[in-house]
């Protein structure tokens, strides 16, 4: 590998490995190449990794190794590792979206803001492909990479105290889904009704880094019959192979 990490301590049991300081699609595929490395060497005092837009966390047992000793073997699987497409995964997620209406009150906004119409924003905002740079802030919640810079869009002056589960907004230059009710400041556009992360599922997270996703439209009827295939457990999630 070309230039080197930085590996900093995270508190007595863990460390924050830097890979680099520009958020882009080739660094983060570095960070997820690695991430894995790491978790494949099975370095047995190792509890978790974190991968993140270009960093890293790891945590690890202090009883069990040192950071000194960590940190140099992670500084040789980096020496070592070869990064190639089958670094990450290439899959690409569907998630079928209903635009506007109830399920997006801030369309209109989204689209007076940018000097477009509702349609010219769900144009534009299903043509994209987004990359998943990692899984944050709420269980399953997706930072996505990708968003039409024609739809960057100031986050809510004043949050709203819930937004619902599934809800898809637009905040700056970023797009995402809220997979729980929580409070949120984002504009909301549209409602999809897969769960992004359900604690009830064998893998309650729908959604892993280096996965991309690319937004269906659907309408009232289309959502609903999906809403009732995803309570019932019959719902099957349309993932396309080599996307990305």
């Amino acid at each position: 590998m070309g230039n080197d990490i930085n590996i900093h301590p995270l508190g007595d049991s863990g460390l924050t490995i830097v890979v680099d300081d520009t958020i882009s699609p080739e660094v983060n595929q570095k960070v997820l190449a690695l991430a894995k490395a790491v978790e494949q060497n099975e370095f047995r005092s190792i509890i978790e990794v974190v991968p993140a837009y270009t960093t890293i966390a790891v945590y690890f047992d202090p009883l069990v190794t040192s950071y000194d000793y960590l940190s140099k073997s992670i500084h040789k699987t980096w020496k070592d590792l070869e990064i190639g497409d089958e670094s990450i995964s290439r899959e690409e997620v569907i998630i079928p979206v209903l635009y506007g209406g109830e399920k997006g009150p801030d369309l209109e906004t989204v689209a007076q803001h940018n000097g477009l119409t509702p349609e010219d924003v769900i144009s534009r905002h299903k043509a994209s492909d987004y990359l998943v740079y990692m899984i944050g802030f709420l269980p399953g919640f997706p930072y996505l990479g990708g968003l039409d810079k024609k739809l960057t869009t100031p986050r809510l002056e004043t949050p709203r105290q819930e937004v619902q589960a599934g809800s898809v907004g637009i905040a700056d230059q970023q797009t995402g889904v809220y997979p729980l009710d929580s409070p949120g400041g984002w504009n909301i556009i549209g409602h999809t009704p897969v769960k992004l992360f359900d604690p009830e599922r064998e893998e309650p997270f729908l959604l892993k880094a280096g996965q991309s996703i690319r937004f269906k439209e659907v309408n009232e009827d289309e959502w609903h019959s999906i809403q009732e295939r995803v309570k019932r457990g019959t719902y099957e999630i349309e993932v396309r192979r080599g996307g990305g």
